[in-house]
């Protein structure tokens, strides 16, 4: 069958967007839907009767995730879109849910142009992607590739003391396990960038090939604690000022490294944290990330090598976590790059700085990325934005990347 020219519907697109946007819409025209909330639910609800006015096949597994399958003419492993429908507090309306829309709008085109697909065709939505109301985030991708213990999970509260387990149940979305998805013969990701890479460099398509890898450390620095008035300045040993010589070596040493290396200081506490007393301690977190192990390999022996004393005070570093660089499945971004370049749309490869259900899902089933363009590189913040026309573009992206994996054929 000849589908060169198909396109998707712009304006439903636009107009589905919104419609999400509506379960847990901000006064500020934002988002907050937190997962399994009542919010969570009715969106659940509504994404399954757009499916199900389809013709789609709706099934939950044991974590909550959703999957709606589209029959296709051989009973073979599907090609899988998805992403997440919930959100921080007062998130975006792009986050995650664009990932679902796409695909929904993906199989809306196909059936507008009568294309039963030559195998299924499923649109997933994931549980507690973002982790806002039940830590850690991308639970239900974790628990699925084996990344997280899933009674672990069940166990994990929000600031209520609800735990996920009795959401899950009071929710009406517990499935059962043999439900999970097991294979598929693609597992594709539409995300907003969440950065500003695309709209500097005036570009529509990302075209995603890894999530880079990253570590955390923690650095502890401990003085003494004395009068602030009455102490000279030669005799103290203070914890604060060591603590920041140390973040200006590190500086200087992480900047010099790799201009992809991003490096952040991001949780800082000082003790006693008063005006008048001289620091005793202070904590530090130094995270980096980058999709090179070597680089990544660098950056730990930078931070092994700070001294153990530094201006009459004690320094010690403990390894709070880290991860690998999740590289996506070369025949499936071979498949993207070539839809991208047959719709002429500008694009580059890049790596994905923040995690997705995808870099778990990618340790079982073949899967692969696509972001577009973020106003100001805005996200998790009530002024996200993709412009409609990006978006549009990206599921056009998409829709390519379905028909050449399809392999062209209908009936």
């Amino acid at each position: 069958m000849q589908t060169q020219n198909i396109f998707v519907n712009g304006a439903r697109l636009k107009d589905t967007i919104e419609a999400f946007a509506d379960f847990g819409r901000t006064p500020a025209n934002g988002v907050t839907r937190l997962s399994l909330s009542e919010e969570d639910i009715k969106v659940r609800d509504y994404f399954r009767s757009c499916c199900e006015e389809l013709g789609m096949t709706v099934t939950v597994d044991d974590m909550g995730c959703m999957y709606a399958t589209l029959e296709g003419i051989e009973d073979k492993p599907p090609i899988v879109m998805g992403s997440h429908l919930d959100t921080v507090v007062k998130g975006g309306r792009f986050d995650g849910v664009f990932g679902v829309i796409t695909g929904l709008e993906v199989v809306r085109t196909l059936v507008d142009h009568g294309i039963k697909p030559r195998i299924p065709v499923t649109v997933m939505n994931f549980t507690n992607e973002e982790g806002a109301r039940f830590e850690p985030s991308m639970m239900a991708s974790g628990v699925l590739s084996g990344k997280f213990d899933k009674e672990v999970m069940l166990k994990s509260k929000d600031p209520e003391g609800v735990t996920f387990g009795e959401a899950l149940k009071a929710s009406g979305y517990e499935g059962a396990a043999e439900n999970r998805i097991k294979e598929a013969t693609a597992y594709l990701e539409m995300h907003i960038e969440q950065g500003p890479v695309l709209e500097k460099e005036g570009l529509t398509i990302g075209l995603v090939d890894c999530v880079v890898g990253m570590v955390c450390y923690e650095i502890e620095v401990t003085g003494e604690s004395n009068h602030a008035g009455t102490t000279p300045m030669g005799m103290r040993n203070d914890a604060f000022f060591a603590a920041t010589d140390l973040v200006a070596e590190l500086r200087s040493k992480l900047g010099g490294l790799d201009s992809e290396l991003v490096y952040t200081m991001g949780r800082v506490n000082v003790y006693p944290n008063i005006h008048t007393v001289i620091p005793n301690k202070v904590i530090f977190t130094v995270e980096a990330r980058h999709k090179n192990e070597e680089v990544i390999a660098e950056v730990v022996s930078i931070i092994n090598s700070l001294p153990e004393t530094q201006s009459g005070c004690s320094v010690s570093k403990s390894k709070l976590w880290g991860r690998d660089t999740v590289w996506f499945d070369e025949r499936v971004c071979g498949a993207i790059e070539s839809s991208v370049k047959s719709l002429g749309y500008s694009h580059k490869k890049m790596a994905s700085g923040a995690g997705h259900d995808a870099q778990f899902v990618a340790s079982y089933l073949p899967s692969a990325m696509i972001f577009v363009p973020s106003v100001k590189g805005k996200s998790h913040c009530e002024e996200e934005l993709t412009s409609y026309e990006d978006c549009e573009k990206g599921v056009n992206v998409m829709l390519e990347t379905v028909l050449t994996l399809l392999g062209d054929s209908g009936e």
